[in-house]
C-alpha cells in the first residue's frame, strides 16, 4: 500500500468506485439477458416491458459515468431493433 496519506485516500477511493461501477454493469448485463430471452422466446410483451427496464438501467448508468454516452446509446438501438424484428 501506499505510504503518502493522498495515495492512501485515491486507493480506498477507487476501490469504492470500482465496485459501484460493477454493480452498476452486473444490473445492465441482467436486465439485456432478460431482454434476449424474451426475443429468443418470441414474447414480444415480455420483451417490450424487459426492455424498457433495460432502457433505464443503461441510462442511469451512463449518467453514473458508467459507460460512456455513445456505448449506452448503442446497446439501447441494438436492444430495440431485436425488439422490433420480433413478429
Amino acid at each position: 500500500m501506499a505510504n503518502i496519506k493522498s495515495a492512501k485516500k485515491r486507493v480506498l477511493v477507487s476501490k469504492k468506485k470500482a465496485e459501484r461501477n460493477k454493480s452498476v454493469k452486473s444490473s445492465v448485463k441482467t436486465a439485456i439477458k432478460k431482454v434476449e430471452a424474451a426475443i429468443e422466446a418470441k414474447d414480444k410483451a415480455a420483451a417490450e416491458t424487459a426492455l424498457k427496464e433495460a432502457i433505464g438501467k443503461i441510462s442511469s448508468a451512463a449518467n453514473k459515468g458508467v459507460y460512456h454516452k455513445n456505448t449506452a446509446a448503442r446497446k439501447v438501438s441494438r436492444l430495440t431493433i431485436a425488439v422490433n424484428k420480433i413478429a
